[in-house]
């Protein structure tokens, strides 16, 4: 019963909703069962027949489509009779007894129950209706369910009574504990779901079921059964090489789901039986009353019920730094959804009390909850291969689809020429051995480690191998604004003062106490981005302020004693780090008065200010006012005890508030800084506040604004000790009110009324130093950036025109747009968007990880970045997912496949860089290794053709492919960057690894080096007469000599291997050498030769080889020639 689980009668519910009910039930409630002599209603029919009851006693709209029925329609659907038998339920029996009386006397179509029941069945309806005289007296519908519990939910709608009454329990008393059980059991425990682990069997498993690692499996096997173990103890060697590398990698990955556990608060403070107590917070349930206080976290989802001031710190969800203040008032709103940061009235699990204090009731448990949601999208979300898995799996089908294909030809060709048939078989599967490099997947995978290794020593911490080469092909950032592209954490900016002053912070957001300054600007220098606002001020030679109280401007100072001391932040240091502690806003306002040399000690001590009074913030005045007693201000240039009221607040608001303004002064005496606040000259006198100043004062406001600054208006208000009220108490009587601002002993005169404006102050969140250059590299690499944000539109925009994801002279106004306007646009909607938006505001969790899919729609390589739990699973389904290693959530890092360390924005660049270096380098050995095999599989299938002994036997094959493709290859992972990777447009993550140029060199390499080696091999056969084994030997070693030779040509793919330098990668010199030892080694060392069935090659033949490698470089380079030909163009 939806009415009733949602707090019992719901008037005014839709009719045409109630209507399509009615017939719903009427439908359903006739399904019978059994058989002719046993025929009986449904468990659901009954159901359906009770609940048609309960709608007509407790809806008006539900009995509205009943009186729009007839007598035959109830007939039919009712089936009284059937439900008055002897061996019915007695609630369904109940029930039939109440709806005709309901039906009879409240709808005068129906007032005869005889007509909707047979005459013949008549007498047991009578019957019926003797047995339940109680119900005809009193009709009630039975309870369909003994107790109605309300379905979890955040009830932002519902008031709080009506709340409380629903979870039947109360703010003084909480639940019973004699309900817990029962609850628990119905909404389960507080815990969030513990994700499967994967077992060290299945990480194994893992690696294992690569397609191109099965085929060397199955490779091997076929060896193997074939008897020729050496064969199979060299592929088992690889496969094992790559599982231990890959298993590696993947073992840290199963920490990604364990981090949530770590965010379940452990215990909660309740009121159960009228008593306060701690409990276990696994234990809570929905119906429960938390206290929350300061610096607690909270337990649960829970709608307030009680607050004082209550703000919370909900970043670990929405992204936002800004405490968000609570209240118990309810929300009107069309839709059943609201974006958390518009929840006011509701506290969710794992964020932070960051003032104030309050009571909720639990309204949603474990996994109900909305970081419990999260879960279940990261645990939901699909993982899918990265591009290069994708292109190597598809490389490696159309290589094992060629092996096939040769096999067959070689074996039919072999059975043409009368060879025995095992024989070619046998050599069949030699040439598919020569088919499959079997050193791609090692060394892709050993060169992405590599990768990663250089990327940490770059502070770019990569999880999964594979995101290394991601990287190259990212053609989407999708960054997170606080803490990623800012700062996160407000600094002052600029402070606008009531005599058009105009002054600027420099070090705004550093928290040490002897950093930064104030600098003063005359009024026309009016900021534009952060960036050009220090040129000018480069150019303009401001003025720097003296950090001394005597030779202050009098303006400045009212402006900066007013941010200091109307403040309940502090900044203190912790190990040799200075923080600030509180409101991110009040530590900006707190970091202003820093800058020019004050502490609230100077004030509260120095100068004998004492705190008698505060109101604090809250969202509707949109102001916060303290209340300042100065017994001997005299030293302060006034003759009177006084007491000072300072405000701070949202300037429209302030300035209903005011009704006089601080003046300009033009005087030839000196003015001290305190005269212009308690001096008594003429012209230190507040003017009244005109049409005209409050039309400067919105223009300051506004331009601040259009910045993105979050801009606060500052006055304050004198009471002198002869301004007696009634409800005047003293210092000491006061200070026991200093939390009960709605106390009826306030005095009146601490009102926030009658004030005087002093100025407006900016602050900002600025952006990180090296963003905006970051930004711009991006672009040049073809990368756009896109901002994901919470915050207010405004805001984000101005930010995104600052540091440059937005070109500020864009006429365009459909860069930005809000997540809850993009949630409502269909899938062909966000195709049709033109450009795609480059800022999102106020966005939740959700709308993050549809833009991140409807981004890979699009055919976008999406990366996603960001800190807060918010983005954990936007980051997951993302093809890469980098998480900020300092400010961010263990649950973000371990969903990431790339961590920062530095937190810094620009590392990105640098692991796009090293990414596309990555891939760079894969290309360039896929491209020697299929050079490399392709040459061998040329070499045997010409042969076969001809009818010619086969050059290689299968061990041969395997020892070149390890000496000859393996160190080569590895060398060309570690080749360094090329100078225009960084230029180049990011490849499309849908195209395969080869392109038609790269293809192209792979097939002239290839075909260069086979006909190269038959025609040494051939000489050797026919003319030199040599023996089959010296002949092999000499084609053996022609060959793999060719394609050490080729790793220094496959350094660049378009360059010219003249205008390389030969020693710019040391490791290609040490890996080519080392091969070529080996292969030495394998030809001249007795015993190890006869292994692999190799002889001695003689001076001659080497002389042979010289004009092989002559033939290879000039082919090499005309190809090369070709490709930068092809690129210029």
């Amino acid at each position: 019963m939806n009415y009733r689980l949602k707090g019992g009668r719901l008037p005014n519910l839709d009719f045409e909703l109630m209507k399509r009910l009615c017939e719903g039930l009427l439908l359903n409630m006739s399904d019978m069962e059994g058989g002719l002599l046993k025929r009986k209603m449904t468990r659901e029919a009954n159901r359906a027949f009770i609940l048609f009851g309960e709608f007509m006693e407790e809806v008006e709209e539900f009995r509205q489509a009943v009186r729009e029925k007839n007598v035959s329609d109830l007939y039919h659907a009712l089936k009284l009779h059937r439900r008055c038998r002897k061996d019915v339920d007695p609630t369904v029996k109940q029930s039939a007894v109440a709806i005709i009386y309901m039906l009879t006397n409240w709808f005068p179509q129906f007032s005869d129950w005889h007509e909707l029941v047979k005459e013949d069945e008549q007498g047991d309806i009578e019957k019926l209706i003797k047995e339940f005289t109680n119900v005809i007296k009193k009709p009630r519908m039975p309870s369909l369910r003994g107790v109605a519990l309300p379905p979890p939910s955040l009830y932002f709608d519902r008031d709080v009574t009506r709340v409380l009454k629903m979870f039947r329990t109360s703010l003084t008393e909480g639940l019973p504990t004699t309900e817990i059980p029962l609850l628990l059991d119905h909404y389960g425990s507080n815990q969030l779901p513990k994700p499967p682990k994967n077992s060290i069997f299945s990480m194994i498993f893992n690696q294992l079921k690569d397609f191109m690692v099965l085929i060397l499996i199955a490779a091997a096997i076929v060896t193997a059964a074939l008897a020729d173990f050496k064969d199979m103890g060299v592929l088992l060697f690889v496969i094992v090489l790559n599982t231990i590398i890959g298993f590696t990698q993947e073992y840290k990955a199963t920490k990604a789901l364990e981090a949530l556990q770590k965010l379940s608060v452990p215990q909660a403070q309740v009121v159960r039986d009228g008593q306060q107590m701690v409990i276990d917070s696994s234990q809570l349930v929905p119906g429960d009353i938390v206290v929350l206080e300061e610096g607690d976290a909270v337990p649960a989802d829970v709608r307030i019920v009680e607050s004082s001031h209550l703000e919370v710190i909900e970043s670990i969800l929405t992204g936002e730094s800004l405490p968000v203040s609570k209240d118990t008032k309810k929300i009107w709103t069309r839709t059943r959804h609201l974006p958390l940061g518009e929840c006011k009235g509701n506290a969710f699990m794992s964020t932070t009390i960051a003032r104030g204090r309050g009571k909720g009731v639990v309204v949603r448990t474990g996994s109900n909850t909305e970081i419990g949601k999260i879960s279940a999208a990261i645990t939901s979300v699909k993982q899918v291969k990265t591009p290069i898995q994708r292109k190597l799996s598809k490389l490696g089908k159309w290589l094992v689809l060629l092996a096939f294909v040769l096999c067959i030809l070689v074996v039919i060709i072999g059975i043409a020429y009368k060879h025995n048939v095992i024989t070619m078989v046998f050599i069949g599967i030699s040439l598919a051995v020569s088919v499959i490099p079997e050193g791609l997947v090692a060394v892709t995978t050993v060169t992405m480690a590599i990768g990663v290794r250089r990327m940490a020593k770059r502070s770019a911490i990569v999880r999964t191998l594979p995101a290394v080469e991601t990287l190259g092909s990212v053609t989407i950032i999708c960054s997170d604004k606080t803490g990623t592209l800012t700062e996160g954490k407000m600094g002052p900016i600029e402070l606008w003062t009531a005599d058009e002053s105009l002054y600027t912070f420099t070090e705004p957001t550093s928290m040490d106490p002897n950093e930064g300054g104030i600098l003063y600007l005359s009024s026309k220098y009016h900021r534009k981005t952060f960036e050009s606002h220090e040129d000018s001020l480069r150019k303009s030679g401001p003025q720097e302020i003296p950090k001394d109280s005597q030779n202050m401007p009098s303006h400045l100072m009212t402006a900066l004693m007013i941010s200091c001391i109307c403040n309940n932040s502090s900044v203190v240091k912790e190990n040799n780090e200075w923080k600030g502690v509180g409101d991110p806003t009040e530590v900006g306002l707190l970091l202003a008065a820093q800058k020019g040399g004050f502490s609230k000690n100077y004030w509260e001590k120095d100068c004998g200010f004492t705190k008698i009074h505060e109101k604090a913030f809250d969202s509707e005045r949109k102001l916060m006012s303290v209340v300042y007693e100065i017994k001997d201000s005299t030293s302060l240039g006034h003759s009177k005890p006084i007491k000072l009221v300072l405000a701070k607040g949202a300037p429209e608001e302030l300035l209903r508030k005011c009704t006089r303004h601080l003046p300009k002064v033009a005087s030839t005496e000196p003015i001290l800084p305190f005269d212009i606040v308690f001096g008594e000259k003429e012209e230190c006198q507040p003017k009244e506040l005109s049409d005209k100043f409050i039309d400067i004062v919105s223009e300051q406001s506004s331009r601040m604004a259009s910045q993105g600054l979050r801009i606060l208006g500052l006055a304050f208000k004198i009471i002198y000790d002869d301004d007696k009220s009634p409800l005047s108490i003293s210092s000491h009587d006061s200070e026991k009110n200093l939390d009960t601002p709605d106390s009826p002993t306030i005095n009146p005169l601490f009102d926030e009324t009658d004030l005087t404006f002093v100025g407006l102050i900016g602050l900002i969140d600025p952006p990180k130093k090296a963003v905006k250059e970051s930004i711009r590299k991006c672009k040049e690499a073809g990368i756009q950036v896109i901002m994901i944000t919470g915050d207010h539109i405004a805001t984000a925009t101005a930010i995104a025109k600052d540091i440059g994801i937005i070109d500020p002279g864009d006429p365009n106004t459909n860069l930005a747009i809000l997540g809850a306007e993009f949630d409502l646009l269909s899938e062909q909607a966000v195709k049709d968007l033109k450009p795609f938006p480059s800022v999102f505001a106020r966005v939740s969790p959700d709308n993050k990880l549809k833009i991140v899919q409807a981004l890979q729609n699009l055919g976008n390589s999406v990366a996603m970045t960001g800190d807060g739990v918010n983005d954990a699973p936007a980051i997951k389904a993302s093809d890469i997912g980098i998480a900020m290693g300092i400010s961010g959530t263990e649950i973000t890092k371990q969903a990431a496949d790339i961590v920062l360390a530095n937190d810094d924005f620009s590392t990105i660049v640098i692991a796009v860089e090293e990414g596309r270096q990555v891939f760079d380098n894969i290309l360039k050995f896929i491209v020697y290794l299929l050079s490399c095999n392709g040459a061998e599989i040329i070499l045997m299938f010409l042969c076969a053709i001809i009818n010619t002994e086969l050059p290689f036997t299968t061990i041969m094959i395997l020892f070149a492919n390890i000496i000859a493709d393996v160190p080569p290859a590895m060398s060309l992972g570690i080749e360094p960057a090329e100078g225009d990777i960084m230029r180049r447009k990011p490849r499309n993550p849908n195209s395969g690894v080869l392109n038609v140029y790269t293809t192209l060199i792979v097939l002239m390499q290839s075909t260069v080096m086979a006909l190269a080696t038959f025609g040494v091999y051939k000489i050797g056969l026919s003319i030199e007469n040599l023996d089959i084994s010296d002949a092999q030997s000499l084609a053996f070693t022609t060959l793999i000599t060719m394609q050490l030779f080729q790793g220094f040509l496959s350094r660049t793919l378009n360059e010219s291997f003249f205008r390389t330098p030969l020693l710019g990668n040391k490791w290609m010199i040490i890996g080519v050498f080392g091969s070529f030892a080996a292969l030495v080694i394998g030809i001249y060392v007795p015993g190890i030769n006869d292994w692999f069935s190799l002889k001695p090659v003689p001076g001659l033949g080497w002389a042979k080889i010289a004009i092989c490698l002559i033939i290879l470089v000039v082919f090499s380079e005309i190809g090369k020639a070709f490709g930068r030909r092809r690129r210029d163009k």
